[in-house]
């Protein structure tokens, strides 16, 4: 059995060209054997545009919802994740404005302003265990008042 069930909120990471490092919700819809879901997107349509996207994806290509994690702000070269053409993306922080943060994106070499709202903190899943890149480390542990170095998949709500 996968860690995944019917019924989990996740996100699945497209593998598509023009969209690696993309993040979109999905639920789990069915388990396929050991190594795959069936998924269907809460923001991805078919082609007709007529129902929610359905797709069959490998078990590496799917994570739970990363745990919200409150920030005040953010700092130059931080990693995050901006929520832009349906998706989270990873990026790294640029710049500040009055009305929100560059975010440079490696895989297109675009730089888009964010407002604050469009922004979290990014975490990288990894064998089971959420974990915040260690540029934040220092500052979500002193912002939070925790140790934000691994946030354990047990803490995680899947029915958010």
């Amino acid at each position: 059995m996968g860690l995944f069930r019917k019924g989990d909120l996740v996100e699945v990471c497209s593998k598509e060209e023009g969209f690696v490092g993309s993040y979109y919700a999905a639920v789990v819809v069915a388990e396929v054997g050991n190594n795959s879901y069936i998924v269907e997107y809460k923001t991805l349509v078919t082609d007709d545009e007529t129902q929610p996207l359905r797709e069959i994806v490998s078990a590496c290509e799917v994570r739970p919802n990363p745990p919200e994690i409150e920030v005040k702000g953010y700092s130059i070269l931080e990693k995050v994740d901006a929520y832009d053409n349906d998706g989270w993306w990873l990026g790294q922080i640029t710049g500040k404005t009055e009305s929100g943060y560059y975010v440079y994106f490696n895989t297109t070499g675009d730089e888009i302003l964010y407002p604050f709202s469009r922004l979290r903190l990014h975490q990288d899943w990894f064998n089971t265990t959420w974990l915040v890149p260690s540029s934040s480390n220092k500052r979500a542990s002193k912002d939070l008042g925790f140790d934000a170095r691994c946030i354990k998949s047990a803490k995680v709500d899947f029915s958010n």
